[in-house]
């Protein structure tokens, strides 16, 4: 998420009120997740295991419950709880804004887009050229929708991210400030559920169909020309390059890679990051051809084990 101007060192510290390491005026521009961090963004870290992680980002501002040496050309915001303070810039930044008609007056709609009854559309939405939303549809604030778009009865754009910190009392949710963005050309069947980023952007890429009841999780991109098949599951911060086939019900966890060009048969659990070019079946996830192997070779043990008799 970049600012809308410049802030100094000095302004964050007092709207969350925390001591800082650093001139006064060290410049800050944006908050993001240490994944898409920039020079001029401000990342929190709150576990010694992840100090040097986020020390060493591109992030020039680190936000941390410990004062530690600070790395040349940075600076440091010392908070006894990093979590909570980097919700309060989000909320300071990007607050909710209660909608009191269906189709926000801040939103942009291009000619030719067609909305059907139902819909609502929030703040400062974009949806470009020749779209047709469907019914019940909603899209949250900030989304942004290329042209030729088609998005089927039900579906919700940008929704919160399902990102949550234990506490003892109970779960702490990360608040989300980030957006979904539609490329153009894409296609989203009926039911889905695409989070929005928790500081950056949820993509789809353009040309990437999308069959009825997918969910993609905050912050994945996806790229272009992707299939994707009914109930799929897909956890944040997944990279899915061009090309890639996934059917129906696969499901992945967070943080991995899934190479151009590969496909992944029904009912797979993407454990981990997988190579582009292949065709992979199974849970823990291997390629198909092999799997098929296996599975062929564990019908056969009742017949081994009465040969050994």
């Amino acid at each position: 998420m970049k600012f809308s101007k410049e802030y100094t060192l000095k302004e964050i510290a007092e709207i969350i009120g925390c001591q800082y390491v650093g001139a006064d005026d060290f410049p800050v521009y944006g908050m993001n997740e240490i994944h898409v961090v920039t020079s001029g963004d401000i990342v929190f870290v709150d576990h010694p295991k992840y100090y040097d992680k986020a020390l060493q980002s591109a992030a020039t501002i680190v936000l941390i419950n410990k004062e530690v040496e600070c790395p040349k050309g940075k600076a440091l915001l010392i908070s006894d709880d990093p979590f909570r303070d980097f919700n309060k810039l989000t909320n300071h930044f990007r607050p909710f804004n209660f909608a009191s008609v269906s189709i926000s007056n801040s939103a942009t709609i291009g000619e030719g887009t067609v909305i059907q009854p139902n819909c609502f559309i929030g703040h400062n939405v974009l949806i470009g050229k020749n779209c047709i939303i469907h019914s019940n549809v909603s899209i949250y604030d900030n989304c942004v929708i290329g042209d030729n778009v088609i998005i089927q009865a039900g579906t919700i754009l940008g929704a919160d991210a399902f990102y949550y910190k234990k506490r003892p009392e109970g779960f702490d949710q990360l608040l989300s400030g980030g957006r979904v963005v539609i490329e153009n050309n894409v296609g989203i069947g009926a039911l889905c559920t695409i989070d929005k980023g928790v500081t950056g952007d949820t993509t789809i890429g353009e040309g990437t169909k999308i069959d009825n009841q997918v969910h993609v999780g905050h912050d994945t991109v996806i790229g272009k020309k992707c299939l994707i098949a009914a109930q799929t599951g897909i956890a944040g911060c997944v990279i899915i390059e061009d090309e890639v086939t996934l059917w129906g019900q696969v499901g992945t966890t967070s943080g991995i890679t899934i190479g151009a060009k590969s496909v992944v048969l029904g009912q797979t659990g993407v454990t981990k990051s997988i190579e582009g070019g292949k065709s992979y079946f199974g849970t823990p996830i291997e390629e198909s051809r092999e799997k098929l192997k296996q599975l062929a070779n564990i019908k056969r043990i009742p017949e081994i084990l009465k040969n050994l008799k």
